[in-house]
């Protein structure tokens, strides 16, 4: 290839209109042009013949032969050429061309485009106009990769015409067929679709076809519309034989927030209601002064709309709004939910169904004292539409239609030393003031209480740290506490301390339970030791062991223990917390929490092992947890679920999940899935069974299978699906 200095400035010349040599009067961003041979006839036309290249505004144009005509100011172009712009985001390969001498406006012969490394469109002719309108005479349009083997595109869209536009980025269609193995399946006076650079565009979604034993056959439509830049409307109507149903999804950007409606309304065969449906509503805002105000809605018409169309698998609804600040030093919290019970057994008028809450904590590190101070001041409601005046059992917080309000101030503070030895010695003293306010008590309860509650803790950490030659570090923890808190527990309701789960995280507790309204009194030791083994390897694995001690049984007021049964605590000795940890570089995690009683019987437990990596992401959970009526639980439960996906080849990909009972030994849940994925199609049959069954649900079966297009949208460039030709 040669490069001549002189030809370049006489094409820029005349491409421009400029004086030949007038250097100074070349515009800042000149034409170019390199080629093999480059010659100047006597009249008046450049001609370059051999690996041509020209250069203009971002385009780059090669040819077998460009022939520039100043009379007319046009460009004939023999091919094969290529012309490139807007950085290779689209490519035109044609057999022939006239172009103006922008490389912009004219007409390809045989023509062939590829849009953002995704669209390939072909057609017999095309016509390009304004730098902005492309159109296209019998053009076809797929994403699919074509190979040269004759065989058709998996699917195409043929159209008489066609046009592109690149200033709206969409794509027009007329006259236009749907091929599948080039055999036509659906024809299209009109068609528009976007041109696989837009991340939101008005049209419609994949469609689901759906095959339900509750719902019958059917299929969703979602159609998606664009309202502006920051806001946009799905509508998704589905239609079965025993449902008809609507469905509207509302979204909003604002420059300090945004929301999210979602609702439908159904009419079903199968419920005697006319009209059943359900609204879930979120949004977040930015406040001045760091503040920020979240809301939830969440309604339900009855207690089987959300589980019999899929939209959701739970059995309370909260609706709330609440406003906080989280900043180094400070935290403030006010907060506002209503609940909605979906549970058979439970009554909305017996469950506090409105709950208020408001926190402020503040740190302060003193700088005679040393350590740090905490301050905090809580304040809860909650508040049931039930006049009920009886006093229940404890921990049955639906029985009674009471309702409590709770003050609380507390001040802790805390510092910590290293001795000599390597010991990390920590001290730690508060004092807390609760107030309960009591409506329509029963008469084994008092309706107002107040109480002061000191205490006191003193934790030692002993850290020691090995590593080996081979670089494998060991880390063992012991640790010791002793805590006192005085006071006693006032006889009031027991509300929100109900469950309580024992566990690493609140093992060095002066207090576990979770909410103020109760708190451990009297003496207590805590002992701990926890083991770490790091390997260079890629692996770890780690260990920990807790109990805890008292200086007598925990009791109520009223005689009763105050932990339950289940929790681990409610003896003076405490079952012993075993918890363990294995991670590999593989993917493989395993972690099990258990707590054994004297014995060493299980009293509970809880275990998960997943596996995750590029192609596969499984996971595996068992739970067992005995029978408690003082939790809301009257039967043992054993369960297990297993959920994950899994690549078992290039364009295939495999789903499943299933729960399963193991103390009624039989299914709640199972559900398979097989997804084929390559560069222009996503195609997925699923089936799911629902066993489970009680007064107002049946078992169901769900058959779905989608079809989705891929490669009109920018946020399908997954290239690993991307097929390969053979040769």
């Amino acid at each position: 290839m040669r490069a001549l200095r002189l030809i370049l400035a006489l094409v820029g010349a005349l491409l421009t209109g400029a004086e030949p040599f007038a250097a100074q009067d070349l515009p800042p961003d000149p034409a170019m042009l390199v080629a093999d041979d480059v010659m100047l006839g006597t009249d008046n036309r450049l001609i370059a013949r051999g690996n041509v290249e020209a250069f203009h505004d971002g385009r780059r144009l090669t040819a077998r032969e460009i022939v520039y005509d100043r009379a007319t100011d046009r460009l004939e172009i023999t091919g094969p050429l290529s012309l490139t712009e807007d950085e290779g985001e689209t490519v035109v390969v044609a057999d022939s061309a006239s172009l103006d001498r922008d490389l912009v406006n004219g007409i390809l012969r045989g023509a062939r485009m590829v849009m953002q490394d995704q669209l390939q469109l072909a057609a017999h002719r095309m016509r390009r106009t304004d730098a902005r309108v492309t159109e296209l005479y019998k053009a076809s349009v797929t994403s699919c990769r074509i190979c040269e083997t004759g065989r058709p595109p998996l699917w195409q869209i043929r159209a008489r015409r066609m046009i592109h536009d690149s200033e709206k980025r969409r794509l027009y269609f007329y006259d236009a067929q749907l091929r599948v193995l080039d055999t036509p399946v659906l024809y299209l006076p009109r068609l528009r679709m976007p041109d696989g650079s837009v991340d939101r565009a008005t049209g419609f979604l994949t469609p689901e076809f759906v095959n339900s034993t509750l719902l019958g056959s059917g299929v969703r439509v979602p159609y998606f519309i664009v309202l502006d830049d920051h806001r946009d409307l799905t509508v998704a109507p589905f239609w079965a034989t025993d449902s008809r149903r609507i469905e509207l999804r509302y979204r909003q950007a604002f420059r300090n927030g945004d929301i999210e409606i979602n609702t439908a309304l159904s009419d079903d065969d199968f419920n005697p209601r006319s009209t059943r449906g359900y609204l879930f509503a979120t949004g977040r805002f930015g406040l001045p002064r760091d503040f920020f105000l979240r809301f939830d809605l969440e309604l339900a018409s009855d207690d089987t709309f959300l589980l019999d169309h899929g939209f959701s698998t739970k059995n309370r609804l909260r609706s709330g709004v609440s406003i906080e600040r989280a900043r180094r030093d400070e935290y403030t919290r006010l907060a506002l939910d209503h609940f909605q019970s979906l549970r058979v057994n439970e009554s909305d008028s017996t469950l506090p169904s409105i709950v208020a809450d408001g926190e402020y904590t503040r740190r302060i590190f003193p700088s005679r004292l040393g350590g740090e101070l905490s301050l905090t001041a809580l304040a809860h409601s909650h508040y049931r539409t039930s006049s009920l005046r009886i006093d229940g059992p404890d921990f049955d917080i639906f029985a009674d239609g009471h309702d409590v309000t709770r003050f609380t101030t507390e001040a802790n503070w805390q510092r910590q030393w290293a001795l000599s030895s390597g010991v990390l010695a920590t001290v730690e003293t508060g004092l807390a003031l609760d107030h309960f306010e009591i409506a329509q008590i029963g008469v084994t309860a008092r309706s107002q209480a107040t109480e002061i509650t000191p205490s006191a803790a003193v934790r030692l950490r002993w850290p020691l740290m090995k590593t080996t030659r081979g670089g494998v570090v060991h880390v063992i923890e012991p640790v010791a506490q002793l805590a006192w808190s005085g006071g006693s527990n006032p006889d009031i309701p027991f509300e929100e301390s109900t469950a309580v789960e024992f566990d690493e995280g609140n093992l060095f507790n002066i207090s576990r339970f979770p909410s103020s309204g109760r708190r451990e009194r009297g003496v207590s030791g805590a002992v701990g030791l926890s083991y770490a083994r790091v390997s260079p390897e890629g692996w770890e694995g780690r260990l920990a062991l807790g109990h805890v001690i008292r200086d007598e049984r925990l009791l109520e007021p009223t005689g009763a223990p105050s932990f339950t049964r289940s929790s681990g605590l409610r003896d003076r000795r405490s079952d012993l917390l075993v918890a363990a940890q294995y991670r590999n570089q593989s993917g493989l995690v395993v972690t099990g929490r258990s707590l054994f009683d004297d014995v060493f019987d299980t009293t509970k437990a809880e275990a998960r092992v997943s596996w995750q990596n590029a192609r596969t992401d499984l996971g595996a959970t068992y739970t067992w947890l005995p029978s408690d009526p003082a939790e809301q639980r009257p039967s043992t439960v054993s369960e297990w679920s297993f959920d994950g996906h899994h690549r078992f080849a290039d364009n295939w990909t495999a789903s499943a999940e299933w729960r399963y009972d193991a103390a009624t030994d039989r299914s709640i849940q199972a559900g398979a899935g097989i997804t084929y994925t390559n560069e222009c199609v996503d195609i997925t049959l699923s089936v799911s069974r629902r066993f489970t069954s009680s007064t107002i649900l049946e078992p169901e079966t769900n058959i779905g299978f989608i079809v989705g297009l891929r490669g009109f949208s920018a946020a399908s460039r997954d290239k690993s699906f991307t097929r390969t030709c053979r040769k």
